[in-house]
């Protein structure tokens, strides 16, 4: 199974591209990549950014496509409105699925997202998804919903649809108490619940969610089992995440033949 990430690098190898196709070997796909940027980033934060002009994302788009062909797509780091829109282009011509984890921030508060890219992301770039996987910020973001409880995540996941969507995982795991996230189409619900480990090490979390969920989709798997498997495998590499540098270290990608 052929999976391509359109995403950041990250220099740390925790997150972006580099979390991605860690994900996706584990989970038995081959993956590929579409670099959309290049980020200087360790453990305590992004110490600096540089996007990809247009026509070389589109020509690393077209080359893998062309030749080698995909059955799932994985979208990161779009960085500007320009490349948002180049990216949402490109989806639209495409017949697999696709999971838009709409990046706007680093774990560790860094910008990763041009305000002036929001509306590119809302109008264009969402209606592509299969799935939208954002977190309580990123919805906050694009919607202007507010989530302070599990009580809010319907209200949530229902303003995300409204972007175009056919699905919409929001994520929960910003609230207290258990790692609770809502799935749905606006007529299913799927609660998704793993107990909280004591572990701050959970860098690159939300791609490898969503890397792990185009993997599954990509193997054929239906979206919610798809998603219930991707939140499996993301709450083990979360219980195995280690300690590397001086701030929060990545989750174990690995985590399931470690010895």
């Amino acid at each position: 199974m052929r999976v391509l990430t359109v995403a950041g690098s990250d220099s740390g190898g925790g997150a972006g591209i580099q979390a991605d196709l860690k994900t996706m070997l584990a989970l038995g796909t081959h993956g590929m990549s579409v670099l959309t940027a290049v980020t200087a980033q360790n453990s305590l934060g992004v110490q600096g950014a540089w996007e990809l002009p247009p026509e070389a994302v589109r020509a690393q788009f077209r080359s893998v496509v062309d030749d080698i062909g995909v059955q799932a797509v994985k979208t990161g780091m779009l960085a500007s409105r320009e490349l948002v829109e180049t990216v949402a282009e490109l989806l639209a011509d495409l017949d697999v699925p696709v999971v838009v984890d709409p990046v706007g921030v680093s774990k560790h508060g860094d910008p990763l997202l041009a305000v002036s890219a929001l509306d590119a992301v809302r109008t264009r770039l969402l209606p592509n998804a299969t799935v939208a996987t954002p977190n309580l910020d990123e919805v906050e973001q694009l919607t202007g919903v507010r989530v302070t409880g599990e009580r809010d995540l319907p209200a949530a996941a229902e303003a995300v649809l409204e972007l175009g969507p056919r699905w919409a995982l929001i994520k929960g795991g910003h609230l207290a108490g258990d790692a609770v996230d809502l799935l749905t189409d606006g007529t299913t619900e799927h609660w998704l619940r793993a107990p909280r480990h004591p572990n701050r090490h959970t860098h690159g979390t939300g791609c490898t969610l969503a890397s792990a969920t185009a993997a599954e989709l990509a193997k054929g798997a239906a979206v919610p089992e798809a998603v219930a498997a991707a939140k499996e495998y993301v709450t083990g590499a979360i219980r195995a995440g280690f300690a590397l540098g001086a701030g929060i270290g990545p989750v174990h990608h690995g985590w399931r033949t470690a010895r």
